[in-house]
C-alpha cells in the first residue's frame, strides 16, 4: 500500500491508502450542502492507527472505513 503524495493532500482521501474517505464532513465543506453525521463520528480509531497518518496529513484528511476496519484487525 502506498502513501499519497503529501505535497498533493487532498482531504477527500485517506491518507493511508488514498482512497476516497467519503468523510460527511469534507462533503459539506466542499458543497455547503448540510450531511447527516459521518461515520466516523461514532468510532474510536486505534493509537497504532492514528500513528500512520504522516504528520502533514494529521487533522486534514480522515482515514476511510476500510482503513479503520482493517486497523482495529492488525
Amino acid at each position: 500500500m502506498s502513501t499519497p503524495d503529501a505535497t498533493a493532500l487532498d482531504p477527500s482521501c485517506c491518507p493511508l491508502c488514498g482512497q476516497p474517505n467519503r468523510c460527511a464532513m469534507e462533503v459539506q465543506r466542499e458543497t455547503g450542502v448540510v450531511q447527516p453525521p459521518c461515520w466516523c463520528t461514532g468510532v474510536t480509531f486505534d493509537a497504532a492507527l492514528l500513528a500512520r497518518v504522516p504528520a502533514e496529513a494529521q487533522q486534514r484528511a480522515c482515514i476511510c472505513q476500510a482503513c479503520a476496519t482493517a486497523g482495529r484487525n492488525v
